[in-house]
């Protein structure tokens, strides 16, 4: 068990938060795919997230980019100890998203080790997280580039 800012957790729960610990998060329907150290795969359902035009309304693609950015703070740093917020994303539209999309985001152990040192040595760290969420198909439909702060609590 973990106590967190979110409250005590077990990290087998960490996958149950991200996908129901935003309320508009779990009305839109993200299920994890992967969630380890370093690396997490998120799925957005197209049902029930369409807009005007049947493809995936372009603000729940835009959660869906951000969001693997907390669920891989979850697995890969110690939420007893620092907190993860978004500085900043961007996200470049590339077709419409007319199926499920997925998206997988990554870090490097260096890049790790950096953050954890800065974090230590100043309270606090940013890194930068992309992303490509794909169809069904593999097409890329979006990319996403977000600057995260991990912070001392």
């Amino acid at each position: 068990m973990r106590q967190t800012t979110w409250g005590t957790f077990d990290p087998s729960q960490f996958k149950s938060l991200v996908e129901t610990g935003i309320p508009c998060v779990q009305r839109m329907g993200i299920q994890v795919v992967e969630m380890e150290p370093r690396r997490v795969t998120l799925r957005m359902p197209i049902e029930g997230n369409q807009g005007h035009l049947g493809s995936i309304y372009a603000g729940v693609l835009f959660t869906a980019a951000e969001i693997p950015g907390g669920a891989l703070f979850l697995t890969t740093f110690d939420p007893t100890r620092c907190v993860p917020i978004v500085k900043s994303m961007e996200i470049k539209f590339k077709k419409p998203a007319l199926t499920d999309v997925t998206i997988t985001v990554e870090i490097s152990q260096e890049e790790v080790d950096r953050i954890n040192r800065e974090v230590e040595e100043k309270g606090k760290s940013d890194f930068v997280l992309e992303g490509q969420l794909k169809d069904a198909g593999g097409a890329v439909v979006c990319e996403s580039k977000g600057v995260y702060q991990i912070r001392r609590i």
